[in-house]
C-alpha cells in the first residue's frame, strides 16, 4: 500500500550540510584580511586614529558561506565588496566593532588556527586591538608599537602612508 506521505523517503533523510568551523577559517586563509590602517583625523591627540577592521569576501556563489560565518561569529554585517564597479559582483563580510572583534573574531581564530602567512597578520592584529584596549594607540610610545607592528609584516602592500610619515 502506497504511503499517504508526499515527501519521499530520500527527502526525508536529507539534512542540510553544516560549515565546519575549520572550513571557515580555511576559507579566511585564502580569502580574508585582518586589517589594520591608518586614517589622518585632526581631532586626536596623536591626528592619527588607528582602524582594525576583519574582512573575508566571496563571489556571488559564496555569499551563503559568509552568511553562515557572520551567523556563528554573531556579528558583522554583509555588503556589495565594490558596489561601484559594475563587474565585480563578489560580496565581503566585514566586523569592525572592536569588541565584537575582541571577543568573537580573536577567539574564533585561536581555537580555529590559520595556517597561511595570514596566521602573522592574525598575530599582529590581535597584538594592536590588545595596545587599542588599553588605550596605548592614544600615547605615542603605544601609536609607535602599532605603527612598527604593522610595517613589521613581510609580505609588501601597498599602505596609504609611510612609517615615516605616520611617525614624523
Amino acid at each position: 500500500m502506497p504511503s499517504k506521505n508526499v515527501l519521499s523517503a530520500d527527502n526525508q533523510q536529507a539534512t542540510k550540510q553544516v560549515i565546519s568551523n575549520e572550513y571557515l577559517a580555511g576559507f579566511t586563509d585564502g580569502e580574508g584580511c585582518f586589517y589594520v590602517g591608518f586614517s589622518k583625523r585632526l581631532d586626536l591627540p596623536l591626528r592619527w586614529q588607528v582602524i582594525t577592521e576583519f574582512h573575508v569576501s566571496q563571489n556571488p556563489g559564496g555569499k551563503n558561506v559568509l552568511e553562515e560565518f557572520r551567523k556563528r561569529l554573531g556579528c558583522g554585517y554583509l555588503k556589495p565588496n565594490h558596489p561601484r564597479n559594475l563587474k565585480d559582483k563578489s560580496w565581503i563580510l566585514i566586523v569592525k566593532d572592536r569588541d565584537d572583534l575582541m571577543e568573537k573574531v580573536i577567539p574564533f581564530f585561536k581555537k580555529y588556527p590559520l595556517f597561511t602567512t595570514k596566521r602573522s597578520d592574525f598575530e599582529v592584529f590581535e597584538q594592536v586591538l590588545s595596545l587599542v584596549k588599553t588605550g596605548e594607540h592614544l600615547q605615542k610610545d603605544g601609536f609607535k608599537k602599532i605603527v612598527e607592528l604593522v610595517f613589521s609584516a613581510e609580505r609588501t602592500t601597498n599602505k596609504r602612508y609611510s612609517k615615516e610619515t605616520l611617525l614624523a
